[in-house]
């Protein structure tokens, strides 16, 4: 119970519900609570406390990208240098550590007695100057674009599947074969960039022409030099790439997430599966126990 002010005393000053011990006369404009200069926060109309401001953030949909990606201006392509970085890194290892090569490089009969991480680490290694320099260089041109459409995370999985695909179509198409290179990953950029370049109604003419040049170099170098040139890679990364990239760019906007990763996980249980088949197939063929 309150009890108005005796005739003659002098009203009491308001003060900070945050703060009692701070005289004011500013109130929120959104509860009319008062507060003192440190709970203020500027609006369109006056004041605001930070109990609304914190309230009115939280019913602020984030905006997002076409992909679901959060839309903010340019940032740095953190998982892109990442990736050159971990290339550049394994490259010194391989010129200093001796066997490190033979080791992790794809080759379906070691892969087929159990080495499966020569599926993925054999995308982190290079035969020689000319091919990771070619490949990092392409990282870097094409990968910050994407990532920065796709979002740090779909742009993560976009690379390690195209990788991936790359070296299962290896896998199931090869039979003796050393493989190694970042080049089923960077083709398979190349076939996402394509992808969302066409979402987005960009002039892609040029994507098409880097893709297709590079097909024929795929096909044709071999043919004038001593050195193969793993077509199978190549096209197993771009196929896996644009089909990723395709699914992310055109799932549903209401079940974006859940369609976006139903299919990452769906795409991973199909090269499973079919890794599991070419596993089996070499294992009786060398007539492994």
């Amino acid at each position: 119970m309150s009890y108005p002010n005796p005739p003659g005393t002098p009203p009491q000053t308001p003060t900070c519900y945050r703060h009692p011990d701070r005289p004011t006369y500013v109130r929120c404009t959104r509860c009319n609570r008062f507060i003192c200069p440190e709970c203020m926060h500027s609006a369109s109309v006056g004041h605001q406390c930070a109990d609304c401001v914190g309230a009115a953030a939280q019913t602020v949909r984030p905006v997002v990208t076409s992909f679901g990606a959060p839309q903010q201006g340019p940032s740095t392509p953190v998982v892109t240098y990442v990736l050159i970085g971990i290339n550049l890194a394994m490259f010194v290892l391989q010129t200093t550590s001796t066997g490190l090569e033979r080791a992790l490089a794809l080759w379906p009969p070691a892969v087929a007695d159990g080495d499966l991480y020569r599926l993925v680490t054999s995308a982190f290694l290079h035969f020689g100057m000319a091919h990771i320099a070619f490949n990092m260089l392409a990282l870097y041109f094409v990968g910050p674009a994407l990532e920065q459409a796709l979002g740090r995370l779909r742009f993560s999985a976009l690379y390690l599947l195209s990788a991936l695909g790359g070296s299962v179509l290896v896998y199931v198409l090869t039979l003796n074969a050393l493989t190694a290179g970042a080049s089923g990953a960077i083709f398979g950029l190349f076939g996402a960039t394509f992808v969302v370049g066409r979402k987005l109604n960009m002039d892609v003419r040029g994507v098409v022409a880097i893709i297709g040049l590079n097909l024929v170099f795929t096909f044709i170098y071999p043919l004038f030099t001593s050195q193969n040139i793993s077509w199978q890679g190549h096209i197993g990364g771009l196929v896996t790439g644009a089909a990723v990239a395709a699914i992310y760019a055109y799932a549903p906007r209401k079940q974006r997430n859940l369609v976006q990763g139903g299919a990452t996980v769906a795409i991973l249980v199909l090269f499973v599966a079919l890794i599991w088949w070419r596993t089996a197939d070499l294992r009786a063929m060398f007539g492994m126990g």
